[in-house]
């Protein structure tokens, strides 16, 4: 008999079943209900996540020996195992099915990986003169919202748009009550100053309702009415509001001739379109609110390693509909599977009817193909872009002697000034470029710091992100670990980063830090590196230019963070600090007395005085700063 001289890994990997004959054992405790599985590998990591209508039925697929395709049929040979959840309807378990993508990440399934928050613009209703700003996040304060906008631009761009043709007022609340002359904006004729009153709280009211109709799509009705106003101050010989009104409305074509496509026939929807080349994905995000275009956003989702685009287009709806509230019509450029379910899943999210279509003529089409256009555009500079970025990071590796071009670069700098509301920041950036929602802000919380020890903040810094990875994952699946560290500093700063990275157990991660160099002057960095010389690269060197770039991005992230700290610091008050005052509160309390120190010294009395201040809260506002003295 002769002898098996394989190697030991070889043994196992023959002597383990096949994928599909794994799957096949579990057919037999599985019955027809809907449900979600997982597919793990030998060591347990989850490779794909999946709904079915028919648990049964849909596991049954994997455990044909063939005629799958070669994406389906890589993920079961590497399936050791699998886990199953039973649920009461398909739509439960397509909620799941995301979910568990989102937090798992699998590597066979298709992941949206930008999932922030879309800027809207609030009316707010708290307030008799009210403002028009800028919001992001949980809807909390009242008022009315006007969105999803695709970008902090366009709503700025709206906004602008809004103050020229409305002359509301954007300042806060605080900074309005403290006013006792108009601002530069009321001179530039963008605010009609109803701080020092120069406007009656009628009057405001009625421009807030003309803004309100213009975002809700009803701007000829607005034009009509300013000229019916222009011609009745005109005939009462009041040419200087005729003439202001005359202003406005020319404003308003002018805001009306750039927005650019504004569709006729479709009052509310988002116009989706998807386009694949190359194994990579991009869709495009149309927003059509009250017949007008809001922006638009491009998405480069995680292709499951060879999703097929109906596929593809289905789990980025239902990802990127999880947290965002659907509108009434979705206009796809391709048809997905399960249109049914995800009209349902839509619908049950927006709590009224969600109508997905995918239009072949008309405006609609044209909308669609539009989108379908930029996708195509914007995948194709993608594309272009990441192999300029792949080259580069060739040279970073060949530079700096890396085993690898590096997949995960994380860029660390602090700023503060004199130690004082000191911020840490975290800048990421790979072969898709900077990767903005993995940045990271860390306020300094050492009270044993000195200030402006940036080594010691510094320490803090990575002690706190490095424990986190350790703690959060510590075999390194997530992709979340970095290959190399860049950090702005000389040598003293490398041998302090080098120490801290000892001490958390984790020698295995490169890191490069960049010094200013001779005269502190860019182009003459110097590079250092533990336990080697420094070294400065050509003046003309791209690589140069790549870090010098990753470490410029560090700082203004990291002044970024500072300033809005800082702001932050300036506008607070002891009031923060009582238990109980919201920004409510807060705002009732300063424009009653007009400064947080005059709230001090104010008796019990006059504290009841303030609306929406109870006896008990006036006691406990009382208490707290009385009990100090």
């Amino acid at each position: 008999m002769a002898a098996d001289n394989r190697h030991p890994e070889a043994k196992k990997t023959a002597a383990r079943p096949a994928g599909h004959e794994i799957i096949q054992t579990y057919l037999r405790s599985l019955d027809t209900s809907p449900g979600v599985y997982r597919m793990l590998d030998a060591e347990g990591r989850v490779l794909y996540v999946g709904k079915a209508r028919n648990l049964r039925a849909r596991v049954s697929n994997y455990a044909r020996a063939s005629g799958h395709s070669a994406r389906i049929a890589r993920m079961i040979s590497q399936t050791a195992s699998m886990m199953f959840l039973t649920t009461r309807t398909e739509t439960e378990a397509l909620l799941l099915e995301q979910n568990l993508i989102k937090q798992l990440k699998p590597h066979f399934n298709v992941l949206l990986r930008d999932d922030k928050s879309f800027p809207n613009i609030l009316v707010s209703h708290e307030h008799a003169f009210p403002q028009i700003k800028k919001h992001r996040g949980a809807k909390k304060e009242k008022g009315a919202y006007y969105g999803p906008f695709a970008s902090a631009g366009a709503v700025n761009r709206t906004l602008n748009q809004l103050q020229r043709v409305f002359l509301l007022r954007n300042c806060t609340d605080a900074m309005f009550a403290s006013r006792t002359r108009p601002c530069l904006l009321y001179q530039i004729k963008r605010c009609a100053a109803p701080c020092v009153g120069y406007v009656s709280e009628t009057d405001y009211r009625s421009l807030v309702v003309d803004a309100e109709r213009f975002l809700q799509g009803k701007s000829t009705q607005v034009q009509a009415k300013l000229a019916k106003e222009m011609a009745a101050a005109s005939e009462a010989l009041e040419f200087e509001r005729a003439a202001a009104l005359r202003d406005r409305i020319k404003a308003l074509t002018q805001v009306q001739q750039v927005q650019g496509v504004n569709p006729r026939g479709v009052a509310d929807a988002d116009v989706v379109a998807l386009h694949m080349e190359g194994g990579q994905a991009c869709v495009q995000v149309f927003f059509i609110r009250a017949n007008q275009s809001w922006g638009n956003r491009d998405f480069y989702p995680r292709t499951g390693s060879g999703a097929e685009a109906p596929e593809v287009l289905e789990a980025f709806l239902a990802q990127f509909y999880s947290d965002k509230e659907p509108p009434r019509l979705v206009l796809l450029g391709n048809p997905i599977e399960n249109a049914d379910l995800m009209v349902q899943l839509l619908s049950d999210r927006a709590g009224r009817k969600v109508e997905l279509a995918v239009p072949l003529r008309g405006e609609k089409a044209e909308l669609v193909e539009n989108a379908a256009r930029n996708a195509r555009e914007s995948l194709a500079r993608r594309m272009s872009e990441s192999a300029a970025q792949a080259k580069l990071l060739e040279g970073v590796a060949e530079t700096f002697d890396l085993d690898a071009p590096p997949q995960r670069i994380e860029i660390y700098d602090n700023s503060h000034i004199q130690g004082s509301d000191a911020v840490g920041g975290m800048v990421v950036a790979g072969p898709e470029g900077f990767l903005r929602s993995q940045y990271r802000k860390f306020n300094i919380r050492g009270a044993d710091l000195t200030p402006g020890d940036d080594f010691g903040m510094m320490k803090e810094v990575l002690t706190r992100r490095f424990e986190r990875l350790l703690k959060e994952d510590p075999d390194r699946e997530s992709g979340t670990w970095p290959d190399l560290l860049l950090i702005d500093g000389g040598a003293g700063q490398v041998s302090a980063v080098d120490g801290i990275m000892k001490e958390l157990g984790v020698e295995d991660i490169a890191m490069i830090g960049v010094a200013k160099g001779i005269d502190r002057d860019a182009g003459k960095e110097e590079f250092h590196r533990p336990g080697r010389r420094p070294f400065a690269l050509r003046h003309n060197d791209p690589v140069l230019y790549f870090v010098q770039r990753l470490r410029d991005e560090a700082h203004r992230w990291a002044i970024g963070a500072h300033r809005a700290k800082r702001a932050k610091a300036v506008g607070a008050t002891p009031l923060d600090e009582v238990s109980g005052i919201g920004a409510a509160r807060k705002r009732a309390l300063l424009a009653h007395f007009g400064s947080a120190k005059a709230v001090s010294r104010a008796g019990l009395a006059d504290l009841k005085a303030v609306e929406g201040i109870s006896a008990g809260m006036a006691q406990k506002i009382y208490d707290f700063f009385h009990a100090k003295s």
